[in-house]
């Protein structure tokens, strides 16, 4: 759930009051204290509705507790009331996955990607990590279901959007290897391993791909290598017990 704090937005306060009960409701929502904020941000809005960083933050609030459906209502309302809130659109989206309805969060997340970066090069790091990591999730939910294509798609899009996701790459090769294409497979379990050399599931995965393709001596090295690498790594052990097994 998005709380990016650094975010400032500018509204009209419609008296003083309201504008000290909307900062102590600020800080109690900063500081987690979701109970004390809560009814504070309910009794703005009862009065001055048009409030979208409040029914951001409400929204939050009802997420936190497990109310997706009234989550949803509430980023719903917020980007009704400003279509370009980034932070607000993320968390729909997010809500949106959580409650099942994928293709409503795919909505939101070309929207959201759209008015975050209307060319690549201008791209905020902060909210493409977070989109990424939400086609991410998409991805490995087909992975599960054995929509290799559509997993594919959702990887793609996640590395496009911030490429140096070394778990990304991986889930990527997984699928293009389930569809038989270990070439590319391999590329992108080289890359994760660039990218990060503790990340021990790509060493493991690339061993795998060398030794579908026959190619034993290079399956063994990778698996040692993890080992040097992540001492420890149990799944590594086991494939080069295997094979020194097969070796007798």
């Amino acid at each position: 759930m998005t709380n990016n704090s650094r975010t400032t937005y500018t509204f009209l306060i419609v008296d003083q009051s309201t504008q000290e009960l909307y900062e102590l409701a600020t800080q109690l929502f900063e500081e987690g204290k979701y109970s004390e904020a809560e009814p504070i941000l309910k009794d703005i809005i009862s009065s001055n509705p048009k409030f979208a960083d409040i029914h951001n933050k409400l929204g939050i609030i009802s997420h936190v507790n497990g109310e997706l459906r009234q989550a949803s209502q509430y980023f719903e309302k917020a980007l009704q009331l400003n279509p370009n809130y980034t932070e607000a659109s993320l968390n729909l989206a997010i809500t949106y996955n959580e409650m099942g309805e994928f293709k409503k969060a795919q909505e939101v997340f070309s929207v959201a990607a759209q008015i975050a970066h209307p060319t690549p090069a201008t791209i905020d790091p902060f909210v493409a990590g977070k989109l990424a990591n939400e086609h991410y999730k998409l991805g490995n939910i087909y992975m599960d279901l054995g929509m290799n294509d559509e997993a594919i798609e959702e990887y793609y899009k996640a590395i496009k959007l911030y490429h140096r996701l070394p778990d990304v790459h991986t889930m990527l090769g997984k699928a293009l290897r389930n569809k038989g294409l270990i070439e590319d497979a391999i590329v992108h379990f080289v890359k994760a391993k660039e990218i990060n050399p503790n990340y021990g599931a790509a060493w493991i995965q690339l061993g795998l791909s060398y030794y579908m393709k026959g190619l034993i001596g290079l399956a063994f090295e990778e698996w040692e290598k993890a080992l040097e690498h992540n001492p420890g790594l149990k799944e590594a052990e086991a494939y080069l017990r295997l094979l020194k097994k097969e070796d007798k």
